[in-house]
């Protein structure tokens, strides 16, 4: 067996890069763009020692999932790779990858068990949920100020020219149908942000006041905002939920805080909030926001929180994180298992750092009370969660 040998497998699951994964000749096969229980030939196109890449070639005996994706640019475009399979059983892949997750990170293991939730399930739109979206732009300099503008292809620098994305909101849609975007002069890659008919456009109008829940929040489109405000409208309610339980006489804190999202529903609930975030911008932005609370402001790395933050014991009685992919950095997951609050809510972008970090606090004293699914990126394998721990 070697790399462009043809062969017929069975794919069984979904791995959390999207591609589909079955096993042949005692290796794990990941091919794109199949789905569960189908079978199909494919080519070999890369060959590891206990597992091989393929192409898909031909579907031989379709998957009951298996739906016809709406996107023109779906297969090229670097977005979305679900597409293929319909939206129940896309949950269900999710929720199979999180609990995966803690097994592959040695959180569930024959030596050491973390005690698994059954994760809660919030489902979204399946079309048209994405408010905020990132986009690259293509100077056609031989047509004066003519521009295309597209996303990331599946191929490394590739640049897929697209007029339509059916996982964004009405008024992106229509922005990129008509090209109606205003591109930064100094950036070749800018970001949007649409709702309820208010427009933000790096190089254009940046920063305004949107409406979630009741109430109004200043966003940057040029400063990371959660990407689907349904789904994030789901999401603040089971962190009030969570809030009330904690010790509300002494002050929370919101780590990673961005513009202050969290904070700003919550702050009502504590004393005082502490904010931390490394950027700057944002953390201006998240000043604006808290400004009719009592808040301290950090525009911190979280590698600095055990000197600054976390050096002592009983500081909050709640805190929400909400890292990067990479989830926290060894300092910080050290602060926080030493000095953490009772009640620790962490919003993760990554199942597998989500894992990663879940056997740290538990062996620190921590339970993992709460496992929540929220489907920020249908379409996508892409894993939003929120992990509740209590001491």
């Amino acid at each position: 067996m070697s790399v462009g040998d043809v062969i017929k497998i069975r794919f069984e699951s979904i791995a959390k890069s999207g591609d589909a994964v079955g096993r042949f000749d005692g290796k794990t096969v990941f091919a794109e763009g199949g789905a569960p229980d189908e079978i199909a030939i494919c080519r070999i196109t890369e060959d590891k020692k206990t597992w091989l890449r393929a192409e898909l070639l031909e579907i031989i005996e379709s998957s009951p999932v298996r739906t016809e994706p709406p996107c023109a640019f779906y297969g090229k475009c670097g977005g979305c790779n679900l597409q293929h399979i319909n939206y129940d059983a896309q949950l269900d892949v999710k929720i199979s990858i999180l609990k995966e997750s803690f097994f592959r990170a040695g959180a569930v293991s024959e030596s050491y068990t973390i005690s698994i939730p059954e994760p809660k399930i919030f489902s979204s739109p399946p079309w048209e949920y994405r408010n905020r979206m990132q986009f690259h732009c293509l100077r056609q300099k031989a047509k004066g100020n003519n521009y295309s503008f597209g996303l990331k292809g599946k191929k490394s620098g590739e640049v897929v020219i697209i007029n339509d994305c059916p996982i964004a909101v009405p008024d992106i849609r229509k922005a990129l149908n008509s090209s109606s975007f205003r591109v930064p002069p100094e950036k070749d890659r800018f970001t949007v942000f649409a709702k309820d008919g208010i427009f933000l456009n790096e190089g254009g109008d940046e920063r305004g006041k949107i409406k979630i829940l009741d109430k109004e929040i200043i966003i940057d489109s040029g400063v990371f905002f959660q990407s689907n405000c349904i789904m994030l409208e789901k999401l603040v309610p089971q962190l009030r939920e969570i809030a009330m339980k904690a010790d509300r006489n002494l002050p929370m804190a919101d780590l990673y805080c961005g513009v202050g999202t969290f904070a700003f529903f919550l702050a009502d609930l504590f004393p005082s909030v502490i904010l931390a975030e490394e950027n700057k911008i944002a953390v201006g932005i998240a000043g604006e926001n808290l400004r009719n609370y009592k808040t301290e402001f950090f525009a911190l790395r979280d590698t600095e929180w055990q000197r600054v933050l976390l050096h002592k014991k009983a500081s909050y009685g709640f805190a929400v994180i909400d890292p990067p992919r990479a989830g926290l950095s060894s300092g910080a997951a050290t602060a926080l298992s030493k000095n953490g609050p009772d009640v620790l809510a962490y919003v993760s972008c990554d199942a597998a750092s989500l894992a990663r970090d879940s056997k740290i606090l538990v062996n620190s004293g921590y339970k993992l009370n709460q496992l929540m699914f929220f489907d920020f990126y249908p379409q996508t394998a892409h894993i939003e969660s929120l992990a509740v721990f209590i001491r």
